[in-house]
């Protein structure tokens, strides 16, 4: 099974963003040393509790104090950005770190309507052409854009492309991502969708790219890991208090069965190393997923590295 890790870069209480950012390359730097497959970070704007609005520039800074582990964005926001200027930014980060980096693609606003204003004055119409600036992101990432005719290069061109994914919670996500024939990563940490119905659409609806030949799936779900339940049990609800996360123990006495039947999907795994890997394998095993993304959200810098550890122990 492999695990990969999703950081909001967190501010909090009595911390500054400084703070946070440093946590976030200690946390890649963890990671990588664990075993995680990859460090992601995610793309959100104005908001005090969070650090991260540049993931492109926060890789890079992490990238150089790395040397292994995948980096990548969870996601940049293509509806307000130019497809081109996307394209350069990950062309040159694969071309300072190559094989080591994925470009997760998100249409959500990342803030509040006015700072939504501010990035990019329409965002209802930039989603109503999300399908065009998906087009041309891909055609930009194989070198096969044309502006009137005349090609046009996002460079630097690294030696390897980035990989390409798409997060989301709907079919509408996944459906992009089938048509693009790129990875698909189903965000069950904040969705009340079951990911497999998703999923089973990505695959049956897949068309095959140059940059993915075979349909790939990821999930990314949120796990507080501790040495004991209780301990766990206390972390997470101290972060639903922070962050307004819901979730169910994994050790609760529900069978498979009960769960699949549960109306509302797990979207927090809690409990020691043991328990948590049991259900992620459960879950992979009814998924059929490639990959888990690892999103914790506890109040405590040092716990939320505990937690990462623990599980790749």
């Amino acid at each position: 099974m492999k695990l990969s890790v999703m950081d909001l870069v967190p501010v909090f209480p009595g911390t500054e963003p400084a703070q946070a950012l440093e946590q976030a390359l200690l946390l890649a730097q963890t990671a990588e040393r664990c075993g995680y497959g990859r460090y992601w970070v995610a793309e959100h704007h104005d908001m005090p509790g969070l650090a991260c609005t540049s993931p492109e520039v926060l890789l890079a800074y992490i990238g150089a104090r790395t040397s292994r582990i995948r980096l990548g964005s969870g996601a940049v926001l293509l509806p307000h950005y130019k497809p081109l200027k996307v394209a350069e930014s990950f062309h040159l980060l694969s071309s300072l770190m190559p094989g080591r980096i994925d470009l997760g693609i998100g249409r959500a606003p990342g803030g509040s309507a006015h700072v939504t204003m501010a990035l990019s004055d329409n965002f209802l119409d930039n989603i109503r052409r999300l399908p065009e600036a998906l087009q041309a992101l891909m055609a930009l990432l194989t070198g096969q854009y044309r502006v009137e005719g005349e090609p046009v290069t996002a460079r630097p061109v690294p030696p390897q492309p980035p990989e390409v994914w798409m997060l989301g919670t709907n079919q509408k996500s996944a459906a992009y991502a089938a048509e693009l024939g790129c990875g698909y990563v189903f965000g069950q940490f904040m969705s009340d969708r079951d990911a497999a119905e998703v999923m089973q659409l990505y695959r049956e609806q897949f068309r095959p790219s140059q940059l993915t030949p075979e349909p790939r799936v990821m999930v990314a779900i949120g796990v507080v890991c501790a040495d004991t339940e209780e301990e766990a049990q206390r972390l997470a609800a101290e972060g639903a208090a922070l962050f307004g996360q819901r979730g169910r123990a994994a050790s609760q006495s529900q069978s498979e069965a009960e769960r699949e039947k549960s109306a509302a999907p797990e979207r927090l795994i809690v409990g020691t190393a043991q328990q948590v890997k049991s259900r992620l394998e459960a879950l992979q095993a009814r998924f059929g997923v490639d990959e888990f993304l690892i999103v914790t959200h506890v109040p405590n810098y040092a716990q939320r590295l505990r937690s990462y550890e623990l599980l790749l122990t």
